[in-house]
């Protein structure tokens, strides 16, 4: 009994062109909003939301619709094939807008009139979060001029003499991608000058003059841009959504695919191959953005439409794969087939916890939804609330930590946060295929308990350390925490999915998204308001450790959702 792997990475395609795509849109997309049409954090945040609010109800929608689906070509892959297509005609189509507001603020910008504006403007305010403060007094809005004086002269722009102003708003017309300035926060002191790495070794910290002074600007005359005409705003949205409604058509059919063509002893396996690729598909979308310099200074208003086409042609590529070697209808029946010679019934085969070494088998009816199931089986239906709330606890405290751990690096551990969360990655990657075997001698639930457990004593080490504490112990104890979310995230879809009928498959996919995409909702908000409650950012790995280990009280009561282990498997084929 081993894994078909090259027909795994066929089916895995599907996954490889959905991660390339959230690689780039996630990347750019903040960018154009905040960018071209002068949107703040918050209200980029907001829709930037929208896929996972969407997430709740649609991936389970078009789960179920291609649960009930038939055609020549199999269940899945018209969702697939037809998602796809729609996707990046969406995509490519957003970048059409957002080069419409950018033609609107482009010819203003590269104008010395236009800088001399900004410059002087009162209207154009510049936010002060996450950047260093002038003293305890001063708002979180300023003028761009007060800013610019405080780094020279140390006082407002209304306090210096005629040479100081103008030599201030020639010091800000001349700023270009490189230029920087130096902070101290104890002293609250700012340097502009050549010796830079003196000021660092006399605890001052650098900062770019450019995405600190001249982009805000440029964002706040983008913003007045669209208030006088928000038609491109209203028509980038609208692209925005038939986006994430292409994307959403297809994420839990593509991944509802592998179980469908997988034995259930060898899903862990295959959902780890299957993450791999999903890696590789985000990772060569990451090369594209270093190609295309999306990440520069300089690049930040510029057009993407180039690169949003290169991305799109990776997905047209993965489609192209998935479409010339796939074949799903075959591939189902063969594991159906498989399955029946093995002794397990693809309908309703379930055993229980290792534990007590007791195999069941039950019918959960023909759609086995949530109202089914708990009419039918009780014990079956409390496991899969359980693994649902875990799924849901442990993404509460992961999210919360990846995505505020460049933040917490920077003001708590005064550390470079890139590659930590590199090395994490990596980790990660090297774990998955191990993680697959492991549950295979162990079964996944006591697998999933040890990654959250691994996962737990990572983030609470972290919780300890200070700006004092070396490097080397930051990274390992990633390196640590990213084995230990790999072992959970390969097995826990295959347990989810485990205790759904072959029938249903899609629309158990849907509700372990629904459980991850609910958390990753809550948690940004939540961490916050904890965050803001005790004034500092220090809560945030003991607020990912007590989550974590939540879930770990939550597993320890699922009944259901292992695997027969590999010595069952092969007594059965000894029996034949």
């Amino acid at each position: 009994m081993k894994l078909n792997y090259k027909r795994t990475i066929f089916v895995g395609f599907a996954f490889f062109l959905i991660c390339a795509f959230w690689q780039a849109y996630d990347a750019i997309v903040p960018l154009m909003l905040v960018n071209k049409f002068g949107l703040n954090q918050s209200a980029s945040g907001a829709i930037m939301a929208i896929d996972n609010v969407f997430a709740l109800f649609m991936l389970p929608l078009f789960g179920a619709l291609s649960d009930k689906s038939k055609s020549k070509y199999g269940k899945r892959t018209p969702y697939i094939v037809i998602g796809t297509v729609l996707a990046i005609v969406a995509f490519i189509s957003l970048s059409f807008a957002d080069n419409a507001q950018l033609a609107r603020i482009r010819t203003a910008e590269d104008s010395a009139v236009f800088q001399e504006q900004l410059f002087e403007s009162t209207e154009n305010k510049i936010t002060n979060a996450e950047k260093p403060i002038f003293d305890d007094t001063v708002a979180d809005e300023y003028d761009l001029k007060d800013y610019v004086s405080r780094i020279l002269y140390g006082k407002d722009y209304v306090d210096l003499d005629v040479d100081q102003k103008n030599s201030a708003k020639k010091f800000y017309g001349e700023i270009d991608y490189e230029s920087s300035y130096y902070y101290n926060a104890e002293t609250k002191t700012y340097y502009v000058g050549d010796d830079g790495e003196e000021m660092l070794k006399n605890g001052y910290k650098e900062y770019n003059l450019y995405t600190n002074l001249v982009t805000p600007a440029i964002s706040s005359y983008a913003w007045q841009k669209t208030v006088e005409n928000p038609a491109p705003l209203v028509f980038f949205i609208l692209l925005l959504l038939v986006t994430l409604i292409s994307m959403a058509i297809f994420r839990s059919p593509a991944v509802a695919l592998m179980p469908d063509v997988t034995i259930k002893p060898l899903r862990s396996q295959g959902n780890a191959i299957i993450n791999l690729m999903g890696t590789a598909g985000a990772m060569l979308v990451l090369v594209l953005g270093i190609v295309f310099g999306t990440g520069k200074v300089q690049n930040q208003t510029s057009s993407f439409t180039l690169y949003i086409i290169a991305v799109c042609a990776i997905m047209a590529v993965g489609l192209t794969l998935f479409i010339a070697f796939v074949r799903e209808p075959k591939w189902a029946k063969e594991m159906q087939e498989e399955s029946e010679r093995l002794g397990l019934d693809t309908e309703s085969d379930e055993v229980e916890d290792a534990s007590n070494g007791e195999v069941k088998s039950t019918d959960v009816g023909d759609n086995g939804g949530f109202k089914e199931l708990f009419k039918k089986d009780r014990s079956k239906f409390n496991s899969l609330m359980l693994l649902l709330a875990s799924v849901a606890l442990w993404y509460i405290g992961y999210n919360a930590a990846s995505t505020k751990y460049s933040l917490y690096a920077t003001n708590v551990l005064h550390k470079d946060f890139n590659t930590t969360l590199l090395i994490a990655q990596a980790a990660a990657i090297v774990a998955y295929l191990p993680a697959g075997a492991l549950s295979k001698k162990i079964g996944r639930k006591k697998s999933i308990l040890l990654g959250v457990a691994i996962l737990t004593v990572a983030f609470f080490s972290v919780s300890f350390y200070t700006d004092k504490t070396p490097l080397i112990l930051i990274n390992l104890a990633f390196i640590i925490g990213g084995i230990g979310w790999a072992t959970i995230n390969v097995n826990s879809f295959p347990m989810v999915v485990e205790i759904a009928k072959g029938g249903n498959v899609g629309k158990y996919t849907g509700y372990y998204y629904t459980a991850s995409m609910a958390a990753q909702i809550v948690t940004p908000i939540l961490s916050g308001w904890i965050m803001e409650l005790f004034g500092t950012m220090r809560p945030l790995f003991y607020y990912s450790s007590i989550f974590i280990a939540l879930a770990f009280v939550t597993m320890l009561f699922v009944k259901h959702g292992d695997a027969k282990k590999e010595e069952e498997i092969k007594a059965i084929q000894e029996q034949e």
